[in-house]
């Protein structure tokens, strides 16, 4: 089932109209969510990062769009289902109502919530072999707006092509100062020693939950100093540890970039961590 615009329908008969703002001119924003044990993981964070993005795109918050409302339809469409899956994966999409070309008639919106089951009741890492290469064909620009979750991914998408082709497992992306900003999905997070960084907002990354919530758990960790810094690829094969940070995986082990191989025994460190606070919050 999918939610539009508070209706629930079945997949099939979800229409958008060929004008969509979002198919045309990438005219959205969407929010990912993990939703497991009866709650969704993090959802103020959530909330507040679409709230805020809505804001930034000059989108017209309804005076519905509370946290309340949001949550209570995220979870009557999670339960419209006759399946009741244990954990499932939920997508929320704003978009600018139709009309206009570049320019918008109007800043209202429509949305829709969709989800789909997930294996893993909780946050677990992975032991297998998971090879990155850089993506250098296409840049992420830094600045804000590479901050927010909008529809425009089309360097992911070339990037996700590149990597498939070449058997990797991901990609990293690099802004146009050639610095490393994120993962294809998710963002990512560099330990050499005791120093942990991972890149700053300014440098064009994601504004990640994740991302966020892990900063604040390292933080409470004395042995570990955390930086919000610039990362050069030359970095990357003096690291010790390399992860990767998404709202739905949590924390994803990189074994390999080139000939260098990578332990994982922060991330293992972090994961208990991470799924009390998922359960606590």
């Amino acid at each position: 089932m999918i939610n539009l615009n508070g209706t629930l329908l079945e997949n099939s008969k979800a229409i958008i109209a060929l004008d969509n703002r979002g198919l045309n001119y990438g005219d959205a924003v969407f929010e990912t969510l993990r939703f497991s044990g009866g709650k969704i993981y993090f959802w103020e964070d959530h909330y507040f990062r679409l709230m805020a993005s809505m804001r930034i795109l000059r989108m017209e918050i309804p005076m519905n769009f509370t946290m309340e409302f949001l949550e209570e339809e995220i979870l009557r469409t999670i339960n419209s289902s006759e399946r009741k899956e244990v954990a499932v994966r939920v997508k929320i999409i704003v978009w600018r109502k139709t009309g206009g070309k570049y320019a918008p008639k109007t800043n209202e919106v429509d949305y829709a919530i969709s989800f789909e089951k997930l294996e893993q009741p909780f946050y677990t890492l992975t032991e297998t072999d998971y090879e990155v290469e850089l993506f250098k064909e296409h840049f992420i620009n830094s600045g804000l707006l590479s901050t927010l979750k909008t529809t425009n991914r089309i360097v992911n998408i070339l990037g996700s092509i590149y990597a498939k082709e070449n058997n990797y497992d991901n990609c990293l992306l690099l802004n146009e100062n050639k610095q490393v900003v994120e993962a294809l999905n998710g963002n990512m997070f560099l330990i050499s020693g005791n120093i942990v960084k991972t890149p700053p907002l300014l440098d064009g990354c994601l504004n990640g939950i994740m991302r966020k919530r892990l900063i604040s758990i390292i933080n409470t960790i004395p042995e570990f100093v955390m930086q919000e810094a610039s990362i050069s690829p030359f970095e990357l094969q003096k690291a010790d540890e390399i992860f990767i940070t998404n709202t739905i995986q949590g924390i994803v082990s990189i074994t390999k970039y080139r000939k260098k191989e990578f332990v994982n025994s922060t991330a293992k460190m972090l994961l208990p961590k991470l799924n009390l606070k998922a359960r606590m919050d």
